[in-house]
């Protein structure tokens, strides 16, 4: 279905650039915007722009109401597409409306382009910072997440995971939140350590008891590997086959086969026992109140560690060590800021690439996770499609 539209007789077209009215200087052939499809009926919007001689501008295009620069698609249809590409990949909502991978992409850059200039920074008082991999081998994005109590949003993406990935949102965005950030949370990644002690050094910087756990997990799966690969190269039998999530898991998270086999794994003297024994001696460490205390206790832990011949928890005990007035972090904070979310954040914006069958190029990745994560602004409409 086409509708014709034809301009008021005698009204003065709006200059694309100033947005003044100007007199006309000619007419340009006809052309067609889509619109939203009615009962299973597509709509097109045919009208014979306008171009008007502005002393400003020069000679230009007229500015429409209904669409915005040479986009072949209404405002409202690209906002439609927009919301379908939030539930469904880009792909599917193309072939369910009968348009073009290009024309959903275009939409979602027109409504995050849109969000984003429409968005709000201030009052920021909790950032969360990690890194994923976005294609096959080292290529990393920088993903800058706000963990506030009351908005948990995706604020920045960047290239890699580079001391100017992340220096470069401190540089855009560091006036408006430097006044108002309290806590920031990261993982030990050197780089993001350098920067957040320079842009950000007023704020707690948080160590947060994920991160630590994880360390200490691969540190133990570690020894666990080992250790089985040495006792079936020496011909032993094999006590440690089918043993990783006995280990890794908590003991209130096993099954019962899981509860028995480590029962009868914890009466042998086996390194990976004894890794256990260790790791879960460490969880005292997030029961104490005081950092004081805290302090004290991880010294005696780091201590108990570094004289065993456990080589990867070794490693673990001199990283602590290393960063401990940031371990400490956690307790100042009181439990306000936690990893737990920015992992949540990491595992959504895997399954959008899963969604979508990875992305080849960045700026399609970085438009579909703004607009899947940013909880980006939109305009009020009168009445919403899904």
């Amino acid at each position: 279905m086409e509708i014709v539209i034809r301009p008021r007789v005698n009204g003065r077209a709006v200059c694309s650039g100033c947005g003044r009215r100007r007199p006309g200087y000619d007419r340009l052939p006809p052309r067609r915007f889509e619109f939203v499809p009615l009962w299973q009926i597509a709509i097109f919007f045919v009208y014979a722009l306008r171009r008007v001689d502005c002393p400003t501008c020069g000679v230009v295009v007229e500015r429409v109401p209904w669409s915005n620069g040479k986009s072949q698609l209404t405002t409202t249809y690209q906002w439609f597409l927009a919301r379908w590409a939030k539930r469904l990949a880009w792909q599917e909502v193309a072939t369910i409306f009968h348009t073009t991978w290009e024309h959903v992409r275009d939409a979602v850059r027109h409504a995050v382009f849109w969000g984003i200039v429409h968005r709000s920074l201030s009052g920021l008082e909790a950032l969360g910072i990690d890194e994923i991999q976005w294609r096959r081998g080292h290529h990393y994005l920088t993903l800058v997440y706000q963990l506030d109590a009351g908005c948990k949003r995706l604020v920045w993406i960047s290239r890699e995971r580079t001391e100017d990935s992340l220096r470069e949102f401190f540089c855009l965005h560091g006036d408006t939140i430097r006044s108002t950030l309290r806590f920031v949370c990261s993982d030990l990644w050197k780089p993001y350590l350098k920067v957040l002690r320079e842009c950000a050094g007023s704020a707690v910087h948080v160590l947060d008891r994920f991160h630590i756990m994880k360390l200490l997990n691969k540190a133990m799966d570690d020894v666990r590997a080992a250790e089985a690969k040495r006792l079936r190269h020496d011909g032993y039998e094999p006590l440690l086959k089918h043993s990783r999530w006995c280990l890794l898991k908590r003991p209130e998270n096993l099954t019962n086969r899981q509860t028995v086999k480590l029962s009868e794994l914890l009466k042998y003297n086996l390194q990976s026992v004894r890794a256990y024994l260790h790791r879960e001696d460490f969880q005292r460490f997030w029961d104490y109140s005081s950092p004081g205390w805290a302090g004290r206790f991880l010294d005696e832990w780091t201590a108990r560690v570094m004289r065993t011949r456990l080589e990867p928890l070794k490693k673990v005990a001199r990283s602590l060590r290393t960063h401990r007035e940031l371990l400490m972090n956690w307790f100042r904070a009181q439990g306000t800021i936690s990893a737990g979310t920015v992992e949540g954040f990491n595992n959504k914006a895997k399954l959008t690439m899963r969604k979508s069958y990875g992305f080849r190029m960045y700026e399609t990745i970085e438009l579909a996770l703004y607009h899947q994560l940013g909880a980006l602004p939109q305009p009020e409409f009168t009445h919403e499609f899904c």
